[in-house]
């Protein structure tokens, strides 16, 4: 039987990306062993107020920082579509593309797993992809699985796995949590820096700082432009 593709779909708002998110997504193409990895930078999110930059500014920053990474692609179909976004719907629409036949990972943090019973039609994710959890800095280690909401530990209480390869033997389903290397960066500190008019030099790549510079990103009104 022909091995169906694994297929990585890392999901946010990158406002804007940073090394931190870049991190994990290398660590994960090497643990889990990607076939293909996209970047899905959201357009408009139900669950959060309006980014500091717009969706094509976005988009254009993710562009920028993966460029030289051929292990990384980006998947701007959010950014195309109006109103808002939602991860059921992208599912679905890879769903199609691929014919059915590719496993489909979504990757998210523990602070955003943590409120996934508030997400449209969140139980339908399982029967579309694989859920990867990663942790953030800052977040609540995600050790003590009593502590999740009900509703969340009844849903997921058969789904967990600490082998990644499971993700390779079923279509769907499973929840695994990777390790990775936790780097104390978050895009709030970016933004809430570049605010203030301090440096944020080796916090994201060159290419995306340039960009931010270029277009005024982050500084009072010039960053909704």
């Amino acid at each position: 039987m022909t091995k169906m593709p694994l297929v990585g779909i890392y999901g946010g708002t990158f406002d804007p990306i940073h090394y931190g998110h870049l991190r994990v997504a290398e660590e994960l193409v090497d643990t889990i062993g990607f076939d293909r990895f996209y970047f899905v930078p959201a357009g408009e999110p139900r669950l959060r107020g309006a980014p500091g930059a717009s969706k094509h500014h976005r988009a254009s920053m993710v562009a920028l920082s993966i460029r030289n990474n051929p292990r990384f692609s980006l998947d701007d179909r959010e950014i195309k579509h109006s109103g808002e976004s939602t991860s059921v719907e992208s599912l679905q629409e890879y769903h199609v593309e691929f014919g059915g036949n590719a496993v489909l990972c979504f990757i998210m943090g523990a602070d955003t797993f943590l409120k996934i019973n508030y997400w449209y039609l969140w139980q339908e994710l399982f029967q579309l992809c694989h859920l990867v959890i990663v942790d953030r800095p800052g977040s609540m280690r995600m050790i003590d699985r009593r502590d999740f909401p009900q509703e969340i530990q009844h849903a997921c209480a058969s789904r967990w796995t600490d082998d990644p390869s499971d993700l390779t033997r079923q279509c769907n389903g499973k929840i695994f949590f990777a390790q990775t290397t936790l780097l104390d960066i978050s895009a709030t500190r970016i933004r809430n820096l570049l605010a203030a008019d301090k440096s944020i030099r080796y916090l994201l790549p060159d290419a995306v700082l340039n960009y931010i510079k270029t277009h005024y990103l982050y500084s009072g009104e010039n960053g909704f432009k």
